[in-house]
């Protein structure tokens, strides 16, 4: 390859990782496999020192992959946090250690936790901060989030400074358990724990990050006042020692293969493990002869990483299974004769949708390679053996209630037409008792599946129905819970009209649409007698919003709902208090964190006098209130001559 060719391969190998890793580190929502994106890595890595002119500072082999998000207060980290040089055989490490004077000290050996590195800094005993790697030297304030992480201590016996670097992870029960829960909510689940437990952790609400059972494991003292410490081990038996949750196991190796046994030892054992590991990190355990080896721009030279290959393997396709989601989607199943993946036994995996099956020809009797993606959730990568049968057909009628299915136009999800479809029943129950919809306190799935499964409930209206006595009669149930339950429910009777409009689960119509639905018409009876041409006049609403919406209403099934819960007293009237009219005609736009207002708390109040909150800046409007870490929207609205209020000016528009 000449200079020329090698300069627009790395300018296209160097766009690529980017936008991996913005999918990766700040959306937390992967598009491709670790060992596709380590791979692109390498073939960067190669070409840019075959060709050296042409490797620039920002390239992505210089830079960690994260950044701070402006959601969070900016934390810049008094140690960089580095990341680590990935090996992916042992001949690599070898070659790794062939730089390392033995003389001079031992290897340390950990599993590699797979979730998101986060600081915590101690002062005096007290835990007053946590932060995200971010890029390494800015990250993201989560102090209020890591508080609800029970294996984080508080207080801890040493009264100097502390500063230690960790793993957030979601072990993989609870991952399977949240999988589950999104799956029933009709969301897209988590694709693996490293993702989920990013995304949990960078929650603007703590309660969510509470909800969601995180974990971390403690790996390094970044900075420490008040004592020191010869080797890696001794400082991972201290920091055990004040109460810190440390890597389950680390052990001293004299030479590099008693390094790579202990690499095979703990690959042998990752399959039984309750949390995910994509590696194990080896380390030099002498800290004085670290400081003396240093670090590159990226990463340091005492420490690699040895990257675990996905493991594959060929089975037999025996049936495919169709599940019914709560949108009434239907997907797919893979059923095959049972292997060993990652220490565990496989005998499903998901096959997405029908263009999937189509595109690798998928037919029952198939020999097909099934691997685990992120070592957790099995998935069908390819056929490497047809059997000569037709490609599999998805079913014209649902498994379930058999009423027909359809396909929408540029949509890969077949659906079930049937609204009051039986598999789609809990799931729609989940969705209507959510907190965004109904918000009825402790009517939970667990809940709802046991009154389903006792037939006390089949459809959302029969909530309304339910009597205490049945309540208490449920399993882990008393007279005080099913006193508490009803209240909740009779609470839920007096919400606004918007979020009841949400909690019927129409496709597209989500709590924003619906709020703007139930502002725009008023009560549910102007809702009902709407055509699609009423929903399209309402301001941010489109065609397919508006056609959704009206079906949805038109059907004979939804006008008997919504009589029966009229019966039954719910609120069936838009509930905005308007104050007055003097942001009538007015749009503001929200952007950075306001001193005292929460977003939500700023947009009710300009509700509140007629006005109109809009995401976007453009020359319509009226006002920009600013706050903290404005980021693109004041730009724009400065480029534009929208006039910018602050916090002050805004409470005196508002007097």
């Amino acid at each position: 390859m000449d200079s020329i060719k090698a300069l627009e391969k790395i300018k296209e190998l160097s766009e690529i990782l980017r936008y991996h890793n913005k999918k990766y580190y700040i959306d937390d929502s992967p598009e491709i496999e670790d060992f596709e994106y380590d791979a692109l890595m390498r073939q960067l890595e190669d070409l840019e020192n075959q060709f050296p002119e042409h490797k620039r500072e920002d390239s992505p082999t210089q830079m960690v992959g994260g950044a701070a998000l402006k959601l969070f207060t900016p934390v810049t980290h008094s140690v960089k946090m580095e990341s680590l040089q990935d090996v992916f055989n042992f001949d690599e490490l070898r070659s790794f250690a062939e730089k390392i004077d033995t003389s001079k000290t031992k290897f340390s050996v950990e599993p590699k936790i797979d979730g998101l590195s986060v600081s915590l800094e101690y002062s005096n005993g007290l835990f007053f901060r946590g932060s995200t790697r971010g890029d390494g030297i800015t990250g993201e304030d989560v102090t209020a989030n890591l508080l609800m992480i029970k294996s984080i201590p508080k207080v801890i016996p040493f009264e100097g400074e502390l500063e230690v670097r960790g793993e957030v992870y979601m072990p993989k029960e609870s991952f399977m358990r949240l999988v589950e829960r999104q799956e029933l909510m009709g969301e897209t689940p988590a694709k693996n724990p490293r993702n989920a437990a990013a995304g949990s952790l960078r929650q603007k609400n703590s309660k969510i990050t509470a909800e969601r059972d995180l974990d971390i494991f403690l790996f390094n003292i970044q900075r420490i006042k008040g004592k020191g410490f010869k080797t890696h081990i001794e400082s991972l038996d201290f920091i055990k020692s004040l109460g810190f949750h440390t890597l389950p196991s680390y052990l001293a190796c004299e030479n590099i293969e008693q390094v790579i046994d202990e690499i095979k030892r703990i690959g042998d054992e990752r399959g039984n493990l309750s949390y995910d590991i994509d590696g194990a990190v080896i380390k030099v355990d002498n800290l004085e002869y670290r400081n003396e080896l240093g670090s590159t721009a990226k990463y340091p030279k005492w420490a690699a990483a040895y990257k675990y290959p996905p493991e594959e393997k060929e089975t037999v396709l025996k049936r495919i299974e169709i599940a019914v989601g709560r949108t009434g989607a239907l997907t797919p199943t893979a059923e095959f004769d049972p292997i060993q993946l990652a220490g565990t036994t496989v005998s499903r995996a998901t096959l997405h949708n029908e263009d999937f099956i189509t595109s690798k020809g998928i037919a029952i009797g198939d020999t097909i390679v099934v691997r685990k993606a992120g070592d957790i959730i099995p998935e069908v990568l390819s056929v490497s053996k047809h059997c000569g049968a037709d490609v599999y057909q998805m079913p014209t009628v649902c498994p379930s209630c058999n009423s027909p299915v359809f396909r929408e136009e540029g949509e890969a999800v077949i659906r079930c037409t049937n609204a009051e479809c039986p598999a789609q029943a809990l799931r729609h129950l989940i969705h209507f008792t959510s907190r965004d919809a109904m918000d009825i306190e402790g009517l939970g799935p667990a809940v709802l599946e046991q009154l389903v499964d006792a037939r006390i409930i089949s459809k959302i209206d029969d909530i309304y129905s339910i009597q205490a006595q049945q309540i208490s009669a449920l399993e882990r149930l008393g007279e005080k819970s099913a006193e508490n339950l009803i209240n909740a429910i009779n609470k839920s009777k007096e919400n606004d009209l918007s979020k009841l409009i949400f909690a019927f689960g129409i496709r597209h119509i989500g709590s924003k649409a619906a709020k703007l639905i139930s502002e725009h018409f008023g009560d549910i009876d102007a809702v009902m007698n709407a055509s699609i041409e009423d929903f399209e006049a309402i301001e941010g609403f489109g065609g397919i919003l508006a056609e959704s919406a009206a079906e949805f209403f038109s059907l004979e099934e939804s006008k008997n709902m919504i009589e029966r819960l009229k019966n039954y007293g719910l609120n069936m009237k838009s509930l905005k208090e308007i104050q007055d009219d003097r942001f009538q005609g007015r749009t503001f736009v929200l952007t950075g964190t306001l001193p005292t207002y929460s977003r939500k708390e700023a947009s009710d109040i300009i509700e509140k006098f007629g006005g109109k909150v809009s995401s976007s800046v453009s020359k319509k409007t009226s006002f920009v209130l600013a706050g903290e870490e404005a980021g693109s929207k004041l730009d724009k609205a400065n480029t534009l001559g929208v006039p910018v209020i602050d916090e002050i000016q805004f409470n005196e528009m508002i007097k």
